[in-house]
């Protein structure tokens, strides 16, 4: 009779701080994920936008479809690039992946 009054008690409770031990591995997993995907991608990011807004006539800038131009002309949101002579193609600002260098007098 015993065994079964035994079998029937409730499980004890857990400790007062267990919930927060128990989500503190998901809490250092998202710090780690901010730090190793998010912040890095945030910061190209921020990089590529003031590489766009700093474009001008003369830089000579390589595109992200791996074409290698000099700017002829710059609008509001497309660049005209000159790939060769006579040959401009208009696009968009940001196609330019990168600055090689500028043509300065």
């Amino acid at each position: 009779m015993f065994s079964i009054l035994l079998a029937q008690t409730t499980a004890p409770a857990p400790a007062p701080g267990a919930g927060l031990l128990g989500i503190l591995p998901f809490i250092l997993m998202f710090v780690v994920a901010y730090y190793v995907m998010i912040r890095p991608q945030m910061r190209r990011q921020k990089e590529q936008t003031k590489l766009v807004s700093s474009l001008k006539t003369g830089d000579r800038v390589v595109t992200s479809s791996g074409i290698h131009g000099l700017i002829s002309n710059v609008k509001e949101t497309t660049v005209i690039v000159k790939v060769a002579d006579n040959v401009k193609l208009e696009m968009e600002k940001t196609a330019v992946t990168n600055v090689v260098k500028t043509t300065e007098g």
